[in-house]
């Protein structure tokens, strides 16, 4: 499926080498106010080629928005968005045209279709998600109108892992480290895979503030279900964290109960959510990335016809895909809360008659 959510939903398309990316969003209530500039600052922060950190493919990642906005504002039916690419390099992954690369999607993406796009990935590149970051801006503006915020960062990189979580500092972070004490040697680790023609793998750690007490559609549609579909769903995540995570395994009920008082939660072991609905406190995920499978090493694989051989990889490939990939963590978490909102505002008789009587 290429489409996500229900009341607010969005659509992607296009491919890594392709003429263009991007987006259809169906579900954005007239009137709202279409800030192109924060858009496109949103996918100025996930696009790649500004530090030596990320891949070093350089794209403007220029949004244009094709329909759905006029005189600046939302008109009830769906936002199209384009995104061109305008620095594919085709020719680095010939040698790899029958060849799939270890870790990398390429092999299940044959298996599937039984067609194979050898260049960077096709439809299974990370590439793809600046789309959803396009997306992910407009649901953050009708989140504003609520003063409903999502916040992430780096909380590790390698297993150097963050003592504190500054999302202030990580806005001004090159590699959106939460912790500036760890910052530097998280920075190296990057760059000594990097020189090493390896990669590392990273956590992001997402952080919903405001949120009303409420959301989330039982049983099925559960806000971190949802929260967990939207993160597995971007390249390279292979696990979520919804508060205190797989710690939870190891504490008794009295240590992870989060005792109520009359002012709210003393402490939030739930990340925020109880029963799949959120209780009014903040929200709060890990979000656990892969070192990049594209790596420079000399590998041994299969190609299509199943014959082993051995291989060195070409082209431009980021040394820690967490990096750009905490920025997607946070469009797809409020494009869930965006959509969980317009959901609940029927589940209660007397917000129906307000708004009809």
């Amino acid at each position: 499926m290429n489409s996500f959510g229900v009341k607010l939903r969005f659509s992607t398309f296009g491919e890594s080498h392709g003429v263009a990316i991007g987006c259809l969003l169906d579900g954005v209530p007239a009137g709202l106010e279409i800030d192109e500039a924060f858009i496109q600052s949103e996918l100025n922060r996930r696009k790649p080629g500004k530090s030596e950190f990320e891949t070093a493919r350089k794209e403007d990642d220029k949004v244009e928005i094709l329909s759905g906005v006029f005189e600046g504002k939302s008109t009830g039916t769906p936002i199209a968005m384009l995104i061109r690419n305008t620095n594919q390099k085709s020719k680095d992954y010939s040698n790899i045209k029958d060849i799939f690369r270890p870790g990398h999607a390429d092999f299940t993406y044959f298996y599937k279709y039984g067609i194979r796009d050898y260049r960077g990935g096709g439809r299974s590149s990370a590439r793809e998600t600046a789309a959803r970051v396009a997306a992910g801006a407009v649901a953050k503006l009708m989140l504003k109108q609520l003063d409903i915020e999502v916040f992430s960062g780096i909380c590790e990189v390698d297993g150097i892992k963050s003592q504190r979580f500054d999302y202030e500092a990580a806005k001004e972070s090159i590699i959106f480290a939460l912790d500036v004490d760890k910052e530097q040697e998280q920075k190296d680790a990057i760059l000594n895979a990097k020189n090493a023609h390896d990669s590392v793998g990273g956590v992001s750690r997402v952080l919903i503030k405001g949120a009303p007490k409420g959301l989330g559609e039982p049983l099925y549609y559960k806000l971190d279900a949802m929260l967990a579909d939207a993160m597995m769903g971007i390249n390279a995540v292979k696990a979520v964290e919804i508060g205190d995570g797989v710690l939870t395994a190891s504490m008794s009920g009295s240590q992870n109960n989060d005792e109520i008082r009359a002012e709210g939660f003393v402490t939030n072991h739930s990340g925020g959510i109880l029963g799949g609905i959120s209780n009014g406190e903040d929200i709060v995920m890990n979000v656990y990335f892969k070192p990049t499978p594209s790596i420079f090493k000399e590998q041994k694989t299969v190609t299509t016809q199943n014959r082993e051989v051995e291989f060195s990889l070409k082209g431009r490939h980021d040394p820690c895909v967490a990096i750009r990939g905490t920025v997607v963590c946070e469009a797809m978490a409020a494009l869930v809360v965006a959509d969980m909102l317009l959901l609940n505002m029927g589940t209660q008789m007397d917000r129906v008659v307000k708004y009809y009587k």
